[in-house]
């Protein structure tokens, strides 16, 4: 089991439940967009939100962020160790470097004091695309062994400043050469581990190079906080990485499960279970609290799957069958059933201590 580090209340490793986090891309020097993206990562679920600062006045928008967020803040530095201290002077909750481009061992020397002082953790991130040049040098690329050695040597020389609140994330684009080296440092050291797949690209192709990369190693029980690196909005990389979580069981939630229709179907299972999907996407619990609802499209495998659900609708020609707890519970016409199961997965929210999404 990996060592646990506290980033403000949130507690990452030592058993702590696997946290999901994003990046923002707004104008790192704009107060009001920065603001705008930080409350569409909390509404969406997230755990903690990295913004980058490659300046005094981004460092500025950051410590005024830090005092309305509802979650932890990551600030994200290089090649100025100088932002660094400024931010954990600031308070910002965590901060991360990269060693290929921070600089000299008296510049992370003065890193260490200032989030020790200031009871900081320090994410060390290493990626394919900025190693450094010795390490390039000896190992002829960016391999695997190539940034695990990158890692270690810094964590050792935050250790030997007497700093040990550490986080590592090794990150390439490559999802084998990355699981190859998460594993790798896993079976080296105990720090907590962040996997993310960088460069991922945007769509379903960075959706599955994400969901490959991560998934495997949580799967083995490696990693305690994640990042799904999108192209894209970076909503929805807290959508794709709650999403991982709750496929592994490591999150509960809303669990839809629908069939994937077929030329039996005569209702429009799709419709209503995309709508129940998007509705609950952000809700989280405990896992054993989740919330099975199925979506079935045909007298086959439906009223099977309904009734092993907490709620669930099994369609037949032009109505559903309503489920609860195992038993039809009422009849519905096709335009009923979207807002019925919207009823019934609120109730079982509301039995269950889950904040309801908003209506609408």
């Amino acid at each position: 089991m990996s060592r646990r580090i506290m980033v403000r209340s949130l507690a990452i490793g030592g058993g702590a439940p696997v946290s999901v986090q994003t990046m923002a891309n707004a104008d790192p020097r704009d107060y009001g967009a920065c603001l705008a993206q930080l409350r569409a990562f909390e509404a969406a679920g997230a755990d903690l939100a990295r913004f980058t600062v490659p300046d005094g006045d981004a460092a500025s928008v950051l410590a005024r962020l830090r005092e309305v967020s509802r979650i932890p803040l990551v600030a994200d530095i290089h090649f100025d160790y100088r932002l660094a201290v400024a931010c954990a002077e600031a308070g910002i909750d965590k901060v991360r470097i990269n060693p290929g481009n921070i600089g000299s061992p008296d510049r992370v020397k003065a890193v260490a004091d200032a989030c020790r002082k200031a009871g900081v953790p320090i994410r060390i991130g290493v990626n394919a695309g900025s190693l450094q040049k010795d390490l390039l040098a000896k190992y002829g690329s960016p391999t695997p062994e190539a940034l695990v050695e990158s890692a270690l040597q810094q964590a050792e020389m935050l250790e030997r400043y007497d700093f040990s609140d550490i986080v590592i994330s090794i990150k390439a684009s490559s999802v084998p050469e990355m699981i190859r080296a998460c594993r790798t440092l896993r079976e080296r050291c105990d720090y907590p581990l962040h996997l993310g797949v960088t460069e991922a690209g945007g769509g379903e192709a960075a959706l599955v190079k994400g969901s490959v990369g991560i998934g495997t190693l949580l799967a083995e029980g490696i990693g305690d906080t994640i990042r799904v690196s999108l192209s894209e909005d970076p909503v929805r990389e807290v959508e794709a990485g709650l999403l991982i979580l709750k496929a592994l069981k490591l999150r509960g939630g809303v669990d839809v499960i629908s069939c994937p229709t077929c030329g039996r179907t005569e209702v429009d299972v799709m419709e209503v279970s995309r709508a129940l999907s998007a509705r609950y996407g952000a809700v989280s619990l405990p896992p054993e609290k989740t919330i099975r609802a199925a979506v079935m499209g045909c007298v086959v495998n439906g009223p099977g799957e309904a009734r092993e659900a907490d709620v669930g609708i099994a369609g037949g020609k032009n109505q559903w069958l309503l489920f609860r707890k195992g038993e039809i519970a009422d009849k519905l016409l096709p335009e009923e059933a979207l807002p019925r199961m919207i009823f019934e997965i609120d109730r079982l929210l509301e039995d269950r201590g889950a904040i309801l999404p908003e209506k609408g």
